[in-house]
């Protein structure tokens, strides 16, 4: 996401010339062209023209720091706007009450009804919830199916009643089957509709209006852009929601709704997805996200990504077994399983700072390690653990069980021992000093 109005930005950037200051003649070719990379990105245009103008203010008469260029002074003062036009800090949900309520709304093909599951999934495993799904789309048969489907596979219970198609009632039903059976948060699924009309305002007001939620959340498609900033106007001037959700977010987006939402109906953005997986929900970090506009990564989201994934114990013991030089293909096989579960692998190499522009038009396919899981699963256990015994009527026999040629397990075998190698290395007291030696170069820049 963003890749084009990244690279945008950055030409920007390099248009500002100019020595000891940055003034309005400098800085004028700049700021259209920050303006016309805004428009592209599909950024409502009163919000493209208010960001530039506040960029110009903040930006003519700005002394430059010595040793710091002008461009380099106007990404940290577009970086501050970007933030700020995205609101800033980010806004938690509302999980207070008993039970909490949270009552979800948006247009058919949004993604509600998924992400609904997704923030079950969330409440439960990241915040110690015990929540319970509401099936109130009551015209829509493969919602609940889909909702039941979801919330078996998550392990989150599903209120729906056959026959009954009033959701008001069903959402009433649903928060007394939360009271009766212990459950302090309700996800009530609503039904959308493939355009704003007065039957579906109607009924999502009255269902509003029946159960009082602690929280109601909007939740648009980010792939559609400015449509997504109207539809969520209309909703807002009839719902007064609390928090917009984003999803879609790891598709072919332009992030104009990222990006002009909050301005337009000044109510934050609270959760973005990420992918079709249950787990692939996170918090909206304005500052976050315009660190990735900017292309300068997301270290932060990739790093408790990864702790979230890691398990703390069997680190302590990996690193013993890096220590005792006894690393062997089942302790490589677990990484690359925690490695799989951080999510889809483009999204987390963009994290990377520099490394997002790299791979803008590299397809990584998510099934890229699956070559290299099938060669170490055709190993035997004495082979994983002791892999120098593997000669070659023993390769021919792993490429075969693994639908591989003997030259892709020769490099797989070949990659393994100078990744040890490099381990034994960085654990000696040489790769130690060599470390050291390579973090005072660093700090001494």
């Amino acid at each position: 996401m963003f890749e084009n109005l990244s690279e945008r930005l950055e030409k920007s950037f390099q248009m500002l010339k100019g020595e000891g200051k940055i003034n309005e003649l400098n800085v004028a070719e700049t700021l259209k062209d920050i303006r016309r990379a805004l428009l592209d990105a599909d950024v409502n245009y009163k919000v493209a023209k208010q960001f530039t103008d506040n960029v110009k203010q903040k930006a003519i008469g700005q002394d430059v720091i010595r040793s710091v260029k002008p461009g380099q002074m106007m990404v940290s003062i577009v970086y501050d706007e970007l933030t700020q036009t995205m609101g800033g800090d980010p806004v938690d949900v509302n999980l207070k009450g008993n039970p909490a309520i949270v009552l979800m709304s948006g247009l058919q093909g949004s993604g509600k009804t998924t992400f609904a599951c997704k923030l079950a999934n969330l409440f439960k495993t990241k915040r110690g919830k015990n929540p319970i799904l509401v099936a109130g789309d009551v015209y829509r048969p493969a919602a609940i199916n889909q909702l039941q489907v979801l919330g078996e596979q998550i392990g989150v219970p599903v209120f729906t009643e056959d026959g009954n198609s009033d959701p008001v009632d069903l959402a009433r039903k649903g928060i007394a089957k939360a009271k009766q059976d212990g459950n302090d948060v309700v996800i009530i699924d609503t039904a959308g509709r493939l355009a704003i009309d007065e039957q579906m305002m109607n009924e999502i007001e009255a269902i509003k209006k029946a159960v009082n939620p602690t929280e109601t959340l909007f939740v648009v498609d980010s792939m559609t852009g400015q449509d997504a900033v109207n539809t969520a106007r209309e909703f807002n001037e009839r719902l007064d929601f609390d928090g917009v959700v984003l999803t879609k977010l790891d598709g072919d987006t332009r992030g104009g709704a990222a990006l002009s939402i909050r301005q337009v109906v000044n109510k934050p953005i609270k959760f973005v997805g990420t992918g079709e997986k249950m787990d692939a929900v996170d918090t909206f970090y304005p500052s976050r996200m315009a660190d990735r506009i900017l292309g300068m990564g997301d270290i932060r989201s990739l790093v408790e990504k990864a702790k979230a994934q890691i398990d703390e114990e069997e680190a302590k013991k990996l690193q013993k077994k890096i220590a005792q030089n006894k690393f062997d293909f089942d302790d490589f096989l677990s990484q690359i399983q925690q490695i799989k579960k951080m999510g889809n692998l483009k999204e987390l190499a963009s994290m990377i700072p520099g490394v997002g522009k790299m791979i803008k038009n590299i397809d990584i396919d998510d099934n890229a390690f699956k070559g290299i899981e099938a060669i170490i699963r055709s190993m035997t256990p004495t082979e994983r653990k002791n892999p120098q015994i593997i000669n070659g009527s023993r390769r021919k026999r792993i490429a075969d069980g693994s639908g591989t040629s003997i030259q892709e397990v020769n490099r797989l075998l070949k990659q393994f021992e100078e990744t040890r190698k490099v381990m034994k290395l960085m654990n000696s007291s040489a790769g130690r000093n060599l470390a050291r030696m390579l973090g005072n170069k660093m700090q001494q820049r």
